[in-house]
């Protein structure tokens, strides 16, 4: 026993100060007789320990990395109609802002997702990350450069009675009358606008979503491939499946956190709330947008920090056998990993020089093109789902808005996790190959998209608008002729045809103004002001009764009582859609070859961001403003947000486009069904269920985990 202490002494010291061709190599070390192994015993764990804490590090890492990015991205998208809002701009100006995200991807993907294997993956992560850190805090950055929001209200004259205010004036016309409105625009350019410059503000939004998209390009295919290349093949899809379900509850602590700051006055501590005559419901109401962001910001830069402490390359996850020639061949690789290690990463010029002959070989492959045309398409419609889905809700269910972004996130979200990781279960507990995969993910997508279409089913009438949607005598309208908003109920009081300060009358018609409803006096403040003898409402009564009317719009309850049904057909969509998303994600790692793994996760990002993630939010909110009913006005003039929508209109064009999409996706997965069943057949020999033969793949899997460790990898491959 002491004559072997000594020669492990010796195997150490050979190690780190001998030449290479001086080791033991392990046929040396199992030579050595079995009675030895009570001495050697104690040595093997404390190396091989180490190894397997490191993988799950990095598990620990890239899950921490993911959820702070889903926060990042869904906190962006449950506020964007608040920064729609605050900055005064369209829906499609909006879309821009989101798109920007996807062009920081487009900037950098390609070439990170190709010098993936080839690079430190974990140092490119930890860069990613705090690059990504650097996003949310220039997005806020606005908030302390612009001042108090000023929401649109009109102004009311006092009567003689010092309690009464009069919101129609026609002995004193505070308000400029119809004629007047285009003068009364270009006075404010003249004399506001240098003032205002803060309504191109948003541009600090759009660079720190493109830093944010930047920062995140390197976290997915490198993340992915890294776990890919160094766990045993029949863990690789849980331990993807539980980074990824890991990673939607960063989105659902996102809509949470946007919820919460929605429902907070957008100047919390600077302003005197009492003062404040809107709601949440209001369409002019904007929430503390600001705070999520310093929030997401601290998250980011946290992730990044375990990256820097991880090593370029692990071990290869070992294959079932016996223990102690596992633990002699384990320590053996890691040494041999240690001592070539610098060696193992290619030059740059020769990577670049390789970069079209490897992507002429990643497209030539059919199946795929398909999967990447399905990527585009699912990219175009959850984007636009996650982009106007609470907006939508909002308009369509009269919730408000901040309701709708915590329904989202309380239940959709946990919904999403629950199907991500049955999903992950599935595919781990069944072990599917590619065939089975795609089979699945197809007739439960075709499922999922029949259901969707009872959606239509959820119709709502549209908001009951005087001069708008109905006439003054509440009989609804023709889109031809326009309805006026000027009667001869409030001819006589100058209102101003431009603002929107809603009221609700005790006819169930909203008033675009209560100075369009005619109203004469008013009792009560703030957002208890109620307003008297309103003479518009007089119109559809023959009595002499005392109209009122209180702030805000009216309520559809009709609408209000569906929103459950529709939530809960919702809720199974995103359960099914969740479902399918880890085997389908699994498929685009067995139809490319094993060195083209990482380029091939990140051509499909890059392509599905740049051809979905990118137009969507743009053509979908050019879409949804072309259903605008009235904008609000900027005060220098010209189009702000838009406070009424025609919500059938805006229905038919928001689910229609999504159906559409949703229709070319289920085609496509029938289409990559039929060429992977043709590929890959069930009586495939193929392991590993790629496009290469078996000894190709044990020559690549060896070359990608470690450059020494070919005993393990022949142990490790067996071709049938």
């Amino acid at each position: 026993m002491q004559k072997w202490q000594r020669q492990e002494g010796i195997y150490v010291i050979t190690l780190e100060e001998q030449p290479m061709e001086k080791r033991i190599i392990p046929d040396q070390i199992k030579d050595k007789s079995l009675s030895q192994d009570e001495s050697v015993g104690p040595l093997p764990p404390k190396r091989i320990h180490p190894t397997f804490s490191k993988l799950k590090l990095f598990l620990g890492a890239l899950a921490f990395s993911f959820f702070a990015k889903g926060l990042s991205g869904s906190y962006v998208r449950s506020i964007s109609t608040q920064i729609e809002r605050r900055f005064e701009i369209p829906s499609s100006l909006l879309g821009i802002i989101e798109g920007s995200f996807e062009i920081g991807n487009l900037m950098v993907m390609i070439l990170v997702s190709y010098l993936g294997p080839k690079v430190h993956r974990p140092k490119v992560i930890a860069v990613g990350c705090l690059i990504m850190s650097l996003g949310p805090f220039l997005s806020v950055m606005p908030h302390f450069l612009m001042g108090c929001y000023n929401y649109e209200r009109i102004s009311i004259s006092v009567n003689n009675s010092s309690t009464s205010f009069s919101a129609c004036s026609p002995t004193l016309p505070l308000h400029p009358s119809a004629s007047d409105d285009m003068e009364a625009a270009e006075e404010l350019k003249d004399s506001e606008c240098e003032k205002t410059a803060n309504s191109y503000l948003w541009m600090f939004v759009l660079m720190g979503n493109l830093l944010r998209g930047i920062g995140e390009a390197p976290v997915i295919p490198l993340g992915i491939s890294y776990i890919d290349d160094f766990a045993k093949e029949e863990n690789s899809a849980f331990y993807i499946g539980m980074v990824r379900t890991t990673g939607v509850v960063g989105p659902t602590l996102g809509y949470l956190l946007g919820a919460f700051c929605a429902s907070l006055w957008v100047d919390i501590g600077i302003v005197d709330l009492d003062s404040i005559t809107i709601n949440p419901k209001d369409t002019r109401w904007v929430g503390a947008w600001w705070i999520g962001f310093l929030i997401c910001g601290i998250a980011n830069f946290l992730s990044s920090l375990p990256f820097w402490f991880l090593p370029y390359s692990l071990p290869k996850e070992e294959e079932k056998r016996n223990t102690k020639e596992l633990n002699i061949s384990s320590v053996t690789a890691q040494v041999d990993h240690s001592a070539v290690e610098p060696q193992s990463q290619p030059k740059f010029s020769k990577a670049v020089k390789d970069f079209l002959p490897t992507l002429k070989k990643l497209l030539g492959n059919p199946t795929f093109l398909v999967f990447l045309l399905l990527t585009i398409f699912q990219y175009n419609f959850m984007v636009a789902l996650g982009t106007y889905e609470p907006k939508f809700m909002e308009q369509q269910f009269n919730v408000s808005l901040s309701k709708a972004i915590f329904l989202i996130g309380v239940i959709l979200f946990p919904t999403a996790i629950l199907g991500m990781v049955l999903g992950s279960f599935i595919t781990k507990k069944f072990k599917w190959l590619v065939t089975g995969m795609a089979k699945f993910s197809c007739i439960t997508s075709i499922i999922s998209y029949l259901l969707s279409l009872l959606y239509f089913m959820s119709d709502c009438e549209v908001l009951h608008v005087a001069g708008l949607t109905v006439s003054y005598s509440g009989i609804k309208q023709s889109a031809s002729p326009k309805p006026s908003l000027i009667a001869s109920c409030n001819s006589d009081c100058n209102c101003m045809l431009n603002q929107w300060d809603p009221v609700c009358g005790d006819n169930g018609i909203t008033y675009m103004t209560a100075c369009f409803a005619g109203c004469k006096s008013s009792t009560g403040s703030g957002k208890n002001m109620v307003f008297h003898n309103c003479s518009c409402m007089d119109i559809q009564s023959s009595g002499l009764s005392n109209f009122s009317a209180v702030l805000g719009q009216c309520q559809r309850e009709s609408c209000t009582n569906k929103f459950p049904y529709f939530l809960v057909l919702l809720t199974v969509n995103a359960f099914m859609l969740s479902v399918i998303s880890t085997p389908t994600y699994m498929i685009i790692f067995r139809i490319v070859s094993p060195d083209l793994k990482s380029f091939a996760v990140g051509t499909e990002t890059l392509i599905g961001r740049l051809l979905g993630g990118l137009p969507a939010p743009i053509y979908f909110g050019a879409l949804i403003d072309q259903t605008c009913l009235k904008w609000g006005i900027k005060s220098c003039g010209g189009l702000g947000s838009c406070r009424v929508y025609d919500t059938k209109a805006f229905r038919n064009v928001y689910l229609g486009f999504i159906s559409g999409l949703r229709t070319v996706c289920c085609f496509l997965y029938i289409v990559l069904f039929i060429l992977i069943k043709k590929r890959f057949g069930p009586d495939s020999k193929d392991l590993k269920n790629t496009d290469v033969p078996c000894e190709e793949s044990a020559s690549v899997r060896t070359k990608e985990t470690f450059p020494s460790a070919k005993t393990v990898a022949d142990h490790e491959v067996t071709c049938m």
